[in-house]
């Protein structure tokens, strides 16, 4: 990878091309996976003691000058120490981290936990969100994208009493919906039976938009219904295909912010908790590009300020029926990308399988965990 320094020449400011050595190159691996497992500024006398590097701790500290001056380090001021730039974790994501390889036991563990979470759909999303934040140790948020041209499959309307009912609507991507509907005038279970053979006959296999008032209407004046009940249920499915049709997204495990030195300013951690209760924020995250599986964001790659200081990596897999979904950790830039994008990674293929109505992954079968490299580049 080639590194762009201003230089004067002649008394004007030029544009210098270089590439980095490979000994900087190793002095800014093993600076950075330090500092990813310690969290303190890294010194010349660390790196020569304990990366094998056998560079004396004087050429090491030429060097880290040297990195620093280029923009790869930075010094914080009450430390002798170095901590990587964002520009150094881009460098270092892209160039020199070494991929994680799952473990049989770390597979074995998510294959475990997507068997067990096997259900309705927006509950299933949510739990495997706290999964993952209990995977990665950082909040996670996960995401269900556009569904297009989603449609009602099937409705239900159960009896409860004289003045209860329960409308269950399965949808086209295989989710199931309910509500417990509270009348003021009384039902029977008779009729509940003919609306839910007219709906249907009628409301299924449509989109939200085909709902118009004029078949509403008419389907009143087939049933007879005075009391509204044609209404509700019509209504409760526009609702549910609006919704479902917009994606949903879901924040969990926000308070392992607390888990990392760099939230420990009260004020820094709330920043950033506040960004993550904010749904329609969330849907803007960042997301893979539609060539990619994965995508990591550093520091000030991110477009909103508060995310200027933390990075994101989140993974695509696929639900079916043209819907796809999202799964993404915010953390510190000191945050182990080569471990935390292997586990997201095989995560996302995971659901992929089960969604698609295959076996669970076979628990040795890692050999992809991080063939995914095209998503590691900005």
């Amino acid at each position: 990878m080639l590194t762009h320094e201003m230089k004067l020449v002649r008394g004007q400011k030029v544009e210098v091309t270089m590439e980095l050595s490979e000994r900087k190159k190793e002095i800014l691996r093993a600076i950075t996976d330090v500092y990813i497992e310690t969290a303190e500024p890294v010194g010349s006398k660390t790196i020569a003691q304990n990366s094998g590097l056998g560079l004396s701790s004087a050429t090491i500290r030429s060097e880290m000058a040297e990195l620093t001056a280029l923009g790869y380090l930075e010094q914080p001021h009450t430390s002798a120490g170095r901590v990587p730039s964002a520009q150094g974790y881009r460098f270092y994501v892209n160039e020199l981290m070494n991929r994680h390889r799952l473990s049989l036991q770390e597979a074995e563990e998510i294959n475990r936990n997507l068997t067990h979470r096997l259900g309705q759909l927006d509950k299933m999303i949510s739990d495997i969100g706290r999964f993952a934040a209990k995977l990665t140790s950082y909040p996670t948020y996960a995401l269900t994208t556009t569904v297009s041209n989603l449609t009602a499959e099937r409705f239900d309307l159960i009896f409860v009493d004289s003045n209860r009912f329960i409308i269950v609507i399965m949808l086209s991507d295989n989710s199931v919906q309910n509500r417990l509907v509270q009348l003021t005038s009384e039902v029977d279970p008779v009729t509940l039976g003919k609306l839910s053979t007219v709906f249907n006959a009628r409301f299924t296999g449509i989109t939200e938009g085909a709902i118009t008032p004029e078949l509403i209407s008419a389907t009143e004046r087939a049933t007879g219904d005075s009391s509204g009940l044609v209404s509700v249920i019509a209504g409760y499915a526009i609702e549910v295909l609006t919704s479902r049709g917009s994606g949903e997204a879901f924040v969990t495990g926000a308070t392992r912010l607390f888990e990392h030195p760099e939230y420990q300013d009260i004020s820094k951690a709330r920043e950033l908790l506040n960004y993550l209760s904010d749904g329609s924020r969330i849907m803007n995250l960042p997301a893979p590009d539609d060539n990619q599986d994965i995508k990591i964001t550093i520091g000030p790659e991110n477009l909103a300020d508060e995310l200027k200081d933390s990075s994101v990596i989140v993974v695509r897999y696929d639900l079916g029926n043209d819907a796809q979904g999202l799964i993404g950790v915010v953390g510190p830039t000191r945050m182990d990308y080569s471990t935390v994008s292997a586990r997201l990674s095989y995560l996302a293929r995971g659901l992929s399988w089960l969604f698609s109505g295959g076996a669970i992954l076979p628990p040795g079968d890692t050999s992809r965990d991080n063939g995914l490299e095209d998503g590691f580049k900005k």
